[in-house]
């Protein structure tokens, strides 16, 4: 498992102490976790779109986490009591469906966004003087 993804379970304070631990280290080090840190957004610096993605990303991760515990510890798919079980069902399909629907909504948001910033480049390069042609003499 890479460093990142064993720091990212831990969460921001583990990040935080090894920038830390970087700077008491020798401190090019912390200032490149530092940098990482806000590039990445991993600490909530900037506007990033991947920041959402990898909030979604961490839900899920930890939904099934959660199925796992209780499909282990006696949970499972039956609770002996039916109208519970199909009400549980039902719900947990409707938020899937809502992180599906989600999911598809930020993909429309990043593509308008490209689309945008495409087309303000197509027409300020149409827009743009163009040089003269060089003369043959």
């Amino acid at each position: 498992m890479p460093i990142t993804a064993k720091l990212d379970e831990f969460g921001r304070p583990a990040w935080i102490a090894a920038m830390i631990l970087g700077f008491v280290v020798w401190w090019p080090v912390g200032l490149s976790i530092l940098a990482f840190l806000i590039w990445s957004g991993r600490m909530g610096c900037g506007h990033h779109y991947g920041h959402w993605n990898w909030k979604m990303e961490r839900m899920q991760r930890k939904m099934d986490w959660m199925r796992s515990k209780m499909a282990g510890s006696g949970f499972g798919p039956s609770s002996g009591n039916r109208a519970f079980d199909d009400y549980r069902a039902e719900t947990l399909r409707r938020l899937e469906e809502e992180q599906r629907e989600f999911r598809e909504f930020l993909e429309r948001l990043r593509f308008a966004k490209d689309k945008t910033e495409f087309d303000q480049f197509m027409a300020e390069r149409r827009n743009r003087p163009q040089p003269d042609a060089p003369t043959q003499n």
